[in-house]
């Protein structure tokens, strides 16, 4: 790979495939199968109407064989969770997580109502399919485009074929768009065949949340997901808003038509009632009604379980009272018109009385965690506090909706904490404490050296105060990252909290870190190439990028100023190095340039995707430069590298 320019690893997002599992799982100990009995008592587990409401509409199920990418790599294999029709949940997983895993595990193509259908359990979001008047509208074309494929051709396989006329996205993020290449060419697009239908800002939104900070979304997704977790009752059961990620190339075409406001449109002689829901579950996402069938799509602003107001991969705070507001809106103007509710995630409510049931709850979920936790903070409780100390009234917290499968009240209440007032807690002590590294090691010191620690610490895990032991343990881990024995009761004490979660992404995170603390490797193999999310970066997005991996200190005291040319899409851009900052302005050329740099949009595409390098371009003449080369390429010198491997649970190596 050339060293003068790697950005393919930051849009490889969520295809990065861990290591696999080289250390067998422990059993659960006796605290977890105690804590996970209790939850049986907590909830009632005797309610069935979810699995009745789950299978019904059901048409037919996909071929039990694991789908494959044109690679011969496997994209999805649903069979893997057969284990799933184990009853009741095993000691190693928390019922009620087990209850949604197998909710989740309901598969297939289901009839919603005529001229609706939708495809569930084939990736982790649902495919919507419309029958037009011509055609076949699509909402949401999955992860991955083999995934896309066999949904479309599993509907295809018991109703009458169609023509694709009309794809719709519903938001941002990828599970949602990035299979769009299984079911559309580019060809469609161009002879104006299909017509793709997204949110405004969805371009920008989607491009942008999977760059800047996509190396470390990446590798923290990685945890959320489970991506490395064998399947199974000690491994990964689900992701609570859905089974599991698909694996293959991300694709997009850019949509042909973008939603700027509320209201009607008519597809393919479907009258559609377009509802934004900017900046709620997404910076750029839309609802939809549909009055001839009384159907509201909630897309994945509603789904059936607390979901992120906060996500465990690392991204903005989400606006949980502005959430909140989307969904009573539609309560109110839609709810007595509603019959049948869907969803991209998830399964339908069947009647207007339970889906404004739904709704309300919804609603006043997200409010009431917003409301409470930006009140205990104005009486001066930290994140941490907050998180301790916050209670779902009862009349929410007994409702199989709103339980912990994906989002936590734990940490969306110290998201809340964190989009008013930020990291610091005001605390004088926290506001320039050591690292992480030199503080556990002060600790460890102070505490009588690393193998008395150990010593209590085993004793704590005996008594199943497993949160205290992970917490003790992490310090051991960054004091003396080479003590196995530190590292395996760290393990282990992560191990029984993944066991007792409720959440999927905090089962996952917890037994991920186990894994890898456990492991003799740390090699990952790359996954493919989001090569379309790549050709769609602004140009300018591309300077922004350079000055995230320009290694400041290596640019100490050095000036450089470049004007960039691209002819084919006629943009212009001056770069300037000063300070050890990159900085740049588009239609500006700078009069006294070090260099000029000039090439095509397209060159830099095939440079993105690694089909081609800065230096062989220069050297086929397919970027030409004017002034001293040499500026240029002490540029790019500069650079660092980015690959999502980096340690989570140990000090970061240097």
């Amino acid at each position: 790979m050339n060293k003068t320019f790697c950005l393919t690893a930051l849009l490889a997002a969520t295809l990065w495939l861990p290591y696999p599992a080289t250390a067998d799982s422990q059993p659960a100990e006796p605290a977890t199968i105690q804590a996970n009995a209790e939850v049986l008592k907590q909830l009632d587990f005797s309610e069935r109407q979810a699995f009745e409401d789950a299978r019904r509409g059901f048409i037919a199920a996909a071929d039990n064989e694991p789908l494959l990418n044109p690679d011969g790599s496997t994209a999805w294999n649903r069979a893997a969770y057969d284990f799933l029709d184990q009853q009741p949940a095993p000691d190693t997983a928390n019922p009620s997580l087990w209850r949604q895993a197998q909710l989740n595990n309901i598969h297939g193509l289901f009839e919603v109502t005529e001229g609706i259908y939708q495809i569930r359990g084939m990736d982790l979001a649902n495919m919507t399919v419309v029958e037009g008047k011509t055609g076949l509208i699509i909402i949401d074309p999955l992860l991955t485009p083999t995934t896309a494929r066999a949904a479309l051709d599993l509907y295809l396989q018991h109703r009458p074929d169609k023509p694709v006329v009309a794809v719709i996205y519903t938001h941002n993020h990828v599970d949602h768009f990035a299979g769009v290449r299984g079911i559309v060419s580019d060809e469609d697009i161009r002879k104006q065949r299909v017509r793709i239908y997204a949110p405004e800002g969805f371009m920008e939104h989607a491009i942008s949340e999977n760059v800047i900070a996509g190396n470390a979304m990446t590798r923290r997704a990685m945890y959320m997901y489970g991506t490395g977790l064998p399947a199974g009752p000690t491994g990964h059961i689900d992701n609570g808003l859905g089974k599991a990620l698909s694996i293959g190339a991300l694709t997009l075409i850019p949509p042909t038509d973008i939603i700027s406001s509320n209201g009607p449109q008519t597809i393919d002689g479907v009258e559609i009632n377009f509802q934004l829901a900017q900046g709620s579950e997404a910076q750029s996402e839309f609802m939809l009604y549909f009055p001839a069938s009384r159907v509201l799509n909630t897309a994945e602003v509603t789904s059936h379980q607390l979901h992120n107001i906060y996500t465990l991969r690392g991204a903005e705070v989400r606006d949980a009272n502005r959430w909140s507001r989307y969904i009573d809106e539609v309560l109110e103007q839609y709810g007595p018109r509603t019959d049948i509710l869907i969803a991209q995630h998830h399964w339908p409510v069947w009647s207007q009385d339970e889906a404004r049931h739904f709704l309300s709850a919804q609603r006043d979920l997200y409010k009431y965690i917003h409301d409470q936790s930006v009140r205990l903070m104005n009486k001066g409780y930290r994140a941490d506090e907050i998180a301790e100390r916050i209670q779902l009234p009862d009349s929410l917290a007994s409702q199989w909706n709103a339980r912990d499968y994906y989002g936590t009240l734990r940490h969306n209440a110290r998201a809340i904490y964190q989009k008013y007032l930020g990291w610091y807690d005001a605390n004088p002590a926290s506001l320039n404490p050591l690292s992480a590294q030199k503080a556990a090691r002060k600790s460890m010191e102070y505490m009588g050296g690393i193998d008395q620690v150990i010593g209590r610490a085993r004793q704590d895990f005996e008594q199943g105060e497993y949160r205290w032991v992970a917490s003790v343990m992490s310090q051991a881990v960054f004091a003396e990252p080479d003590n196995q024995t530190a590292r395996e009761l760290n393990a282990a004490a992560l191990e029984q909290l993944g066991y007792q979660a409720e959440s999927g992404p905090w089962r996952n995170v917890y037994l991920s870190g186990a894994m890898e603390l456990r492991s003799s490797t740390s090699e990952r193999a790359a996954g493919a190439v989001a090569t379309d999310l790549l050709q769609a970066l602004d140009t300018g997005m591309f300077f922004d990028l350079l000055g995230v991996r320009l290694n400041g200190p290596k640019a100490a005291g050095k000036h450089l100023v470049l004007n960039w040319h691209f002819t084919d899409t006629r943009e212009r851009f001056r770069v300037n190095l000063q300070n050890a900052t990159l900085t740049w302005l588009p239609e500006r050329q700078a009069e006294q340039a070090d260099a000029g740099i000039t090439m095509t949009r397209a060159t830099l595409d095939a440079i993105l995707t690694q089909q081609n390098s800065f230096p062989a371009a220069i050297k086929s003449g397919e970027i030409s430069i004017t002034g001293n080369p040499q500026a240029f390429l002490q540029l790019m010198s500069l650079m660092d590298d980015f690959t999502p491997d980096f340690a989570l649970i140990e000090p970061v190596s240097d």
